[in-house]
């Protein structure tokens, strides 16, 4: 489970890591009464699951709290990289004289923890590691000894810290991996980590990623509500298998390897057509009803963002009579609602029968695909997900 901005913040300041005063704020009112709550200048930021909201106009400063409230109105509603925008944090202002990057997280490929430290940081990070990877240091981390000072100590070293700041960062840093162990965290990143110019060492902005198989160790009913994407929260209490993504071409299958495969070929296909992509994966399970399908229907019509919906359905244990009806039943209660046109490719299982249902509901909305062509160089790739998936 991914956190927003504040709720990293705020699960920093829990454990002793120092960060600056931040309230949230839903409309332009709230935001000017927390400007004013915290005084000075402050940041309005952007609260989306997604990077480059500074480049996107997403993080603007104020001077006052009426100046607060204008950038507010200008950033809500602001649609960044397909997330838009509906919580702003009001942030107290900082005079920075230098940006750093830090981040621990699982590395699976090597079954243990890293830690990846710079003394240059700020947005331009992900340009650093491709440009000159040396700039930023790789150190592996034990999952039985974790971070203590020492090896807090060897990691700011290798992030080319000076040594006036290595005792500093240091203590910053045993915190952070107190956040990432207690909280059972996947990855705890700050970009950036900064000196101000009176001294002080300040994660000013976090990411988080929580691993949700040890919720049972955790009380993060209301975080999780709050993490989740309004979509993303609508198809868990489905109980569905949906992430959104970027793009506008809803997805809907029955099993992960072949969902897997339709976002690739979408995509693939997409580069032809103005770089479309996927705005989803949605797997609908291998023993999907006609209620289960008109549930991931009816989330995937409501996402603004999507223009088309691609349902992909190969009836094993799913009979495709159980998603035409589905289809149907979505598309009726929707009524002069539904907008969308759905391409539906069933085969398999009772597919004579889906077939037919959805010919002679006749919805001018819904095209009938009679069997999915995969693009040359595709072949390799679709085994090698549906393969993966399988384990």
């Amino acid at each position: 489970m991914d956190l927003f901005e504040y709720q990293a913040r705020d699960l920093f300041e829990n454990y002793g890591v120092p960060v600056l005063q931040g309230r949230i704020a839903d409309t332009p009112e709230e935001a000017e009464a927390a400007a004013a709550a915290i005084g000075g200048t402050v940041v309005v930021k952007a609260q989306v699951k997604t990077g480059g909201r500074g480049k996107a106009g997403g993080v603007k400063v104020a001077h006052s709290p009426q100046e607060a409230k204008e950038k507010a109105e200008e950033i809500l509603g602001l649609d960044i990289k397909g997330h838009v925008v509906k919580r702003v944090m009001i942030a107290q202002g900082a005079k920075i004289a230098q940006e750093f990057y830090f981040s621990v997280l699982l590395d699976r490929s090597n079954r243990t923890f890293l830690s990846l430290c710079s003394v240059e940081g700020g947005m331009e990070i992900e340009q650093l590691a491709v440009e000159r990877p040396e700039a930023l240091a790789r150190i592996p981390v034990s999952a039985v000894s974790g971070i203590d000072k020492a090896k807090a100590v060897e990691i700011t070293k290798a992030g080319g810290f000076p040594d006036e700041l290595v005792d500093a960062v240091s203590d910053v840093i045993v915190k952070l991996y107190e956040v990432f162990e207690k909280e059972d965290a996947t990855l705890v990143e700050v970009n950036p980590l900064v000196l101000t110019e009176d001294g002080q060492i300040l994660a000013l902005d976090g990411k988080v990623t929580l691993d949700e198989n040890a919720d049972f160790r955790h009380e993060r009913d209301q975080m999780e509500r709050d993490a989740l994407d309004p979509l993303e929260a609508k198809a868990k209490a489905m109980d569905l298998n949906y992430v959104k993504l970027d793009g506008e071409v809803g997805i809907i299958g029955n099993g992960a390897g072949l969902v897997m495969s339709t976002l690739d070929v979408v995509a693939y296909a997409g580069e032809s057509h103005g770089g479309v992509k996927p705005a989803n994966f949605l797997d609908i399970g291998g023993g999907a009803s006609a209620e289960v399908m008109a549930a991931g229907l009816d989330v995937i019509l409501n996402d603004p963002q999507v223009k088309s919906v691609f349902v992909n359905v190969f009836g094993g244990i799913t009979a495709c009579d159980a998603v035409a009806n589905g289809i149907v039943g979505a598309l009726n209660t929707l009524g002069s609602k539904a907008s969308k046109p759905l391409v539906v490719r069933l085969d398999g299982n009772n597919v004579d029968e889906g077939r037919t249902i959805l010919k002679e509901f006749n919805h001018p909305l819904v095209a009938l695909a009679d069997r999915l062509h995969w693009p040359r160089g595709l072949h390799e790739l679709r085994r090698h997900r549906c393969l993966h998936w399988q384990r």
